[in-house]
């Protein structure tokens, strides 16, 4: 019986440049995408940096309009505004919401206006003299 074998195969020949410029170009792209996003993450290193001052700077600005808005609300300058707006202190009312109750008596302010107030206090424009009461007064027509 003869002896059967295997023969080698045939050479095949493949063209090596296609094969080389596929590589350079898978090379070359990679390379370039690298880059790319390379780029980018600076460029949104930058902006994240210029938006971290901007953010430090409102930090600071809102401290201050806090600090502003706490002053304007301490009841010292709460009064000498009124003060200066012609208003003046009278008797505490009361409604209570569940029934609409009023506790407490409703009186005109009976004080005149502080001197340093902005109100009109002279004669009004029919000849009468107006009676400072902390109330706008409207004159009549």
């Amino acid at each position: 019986m003869p002896w059967l074998r295997v023969a080698p195969p045939l050479p095949v020949a493949v063209p090596r440049a296609p094969f080389i410029a596929l590589i350079l170009v898978v090379v070359v792209g990679g390379v370039l995408g690298i880059l790319l996003v390379n780029t980018k993450i600076n460029e949104n290193a930058f902006r994240l940096g210029e938006l971290r001052d901007q953010q430090s700077s409102l930090d600071v600005q809102e401290q201050q309009l806090k600090q502003e808005i706490a002053r304007a609300e301490d009841p010292g300058n709460l009064t000498a505004h009124a003060r200066k707006l012609g208003l003046v202190e009278g008797t505490p009312v009361q409604i209570r919401l569940p029934d609409g109750r009023v506790t407490g008596m409703m009186t005109p302010a009976t004080q005149p206006p502080s001197i340093t107030s902005q109100q009109d206090t002279g004669t009004s424009e029919q000849g009468g003299t107006t009676q400072g009461t902390g109330t706008d007064q409207q004159p009549t027509e």
